[in-house]
């Protein structure tokens, strides 16, 4: 059985704003399936990858679904001979990558999205807490755990450090240095652009796990008013109460767990309102925390 499915679909845009003449745009859409349990793909499945059958080349393609970048750079070299080709991103819409008509440009944004026009926002869960906590790869194993249940999860990367799934499959050196090359810089419109994004998200997934980084920031309050819950992961627990003030006192969210990464106290607090743990990350991640996480997906925030 092969690895991916491309599924072929129609897709119909019913407004443009920035181009009304174009407002009942008809284009095709690639759907990419990812079939294996794990979600996995491998280079060597190109070999054997074919695209569907029935593509009209006088109109323009959608490609869509969560897949690697370099089958993306399959497909769109594939679907060169449509009128265009775009790559959906669910944070901005349909970005075109290629064109053959005059009518849509390389680098435009067309305003399609999959998520149904006025639905219950789904559940976004700010991973918050001091640096060096665990938590970027807390929110990698959360989102790999709860990924063959719910391929629709999304992690959003909201911080400019350089550091993502890939540096956590390198060695730590190597990892140090490349984080240190890639790191970038805070702008003014940088948390802005990840509130738009996380909102565009929760219209379209199941539950978006967000990464911020680990500063209580001012500045993090459109972050804030774009997620309904957080996950507080701290090594210090004199750190605790201030995330708790910044995310649940000042920005409304709802907690969801409590996770003490550094010796783990004594006496943890019993509150049937929040669950409290203990969690080496280099061990799997508690059940009960997946549990908990899980009952989110698909949940209004």
């Amino acid at each position: 059985m092969s690895a991916v499915a491309l599924q072929l679909r129609s897709g119909y845009l019913a407004h443009w704003p920035q181009k009304p003449h174009l407002g009942g745009l008809p284009f095709q859409v690639i759907e990419i399936e990812l079939t294996r349990p794990d979600r996995l793909v491998f280079p060597e499945d190109l070999a054997q990858l074919r695209l569907p059958g029935g593509i009209d080349p006088r109109l323009g393609v959608v490609l869509s679904g969560r897949a690697p970048i370099w089958l993306y750079g399959w497909l769109v070299h594939e679907c060169h001979f449509t009128r265009w080709v775009a790559c959906y991103d669910p944070r901005l819409g349909a970005v075109v990558v290629s064109s053959h008509s005059p009518d849509v440009q390389v680098g435009e944004i067309i305003p399609w999205v999959q998520g149904r026009p006025g639905s219950e926002l789904a559940a976004a869960v700010m991973v918050v807490g001091p640096p060096d906590s665990g938590k970027s790869r807390l929110a990698r194993a959360l989102f790999e755990s709860l990924l063959p249940q719910a391929p629709n999860v999304y992690l959003q990367r909201a911080h400019w450090d350089g550091e993502g799934n890939w540096t956590l499959d390198l060695p730590p050196e190597e990892a140090k240095i490349l984080k240190h090359r890639y790191r970038g810089r805070l702008t003014p419109d940088f948390f802005s652009f990840h509130a738009q994004a996380i909102l565009a998200l929760r219209q379209q997934k199941s539950l978006v796990i967000v990464d911020v980084g680990g500063k209580v920031d001012p500045q993090k309050q459109p972050i804030l008013e774009a997620c309904s819950h957080y996950l507080l992961v701290s090594r210090d627990p004199a750190a605790i109460p201030l995330w708790h003030e910044f995310c649940r006192d000042r920005g409304n969210l709802r907690c969801v767990a409590v996770l003490h990464t550094g010796p783990c106290p004594e006496d943890l607090p019993r509150d049937p309102n929040q669950l409290e743990l203990c969690w080496d990350p280099g061990s799997p991640l508690p059940a009960e925390l997946v549990r908990v996480v899980r009952g989110l997906v698909g949940s209004a925030g």
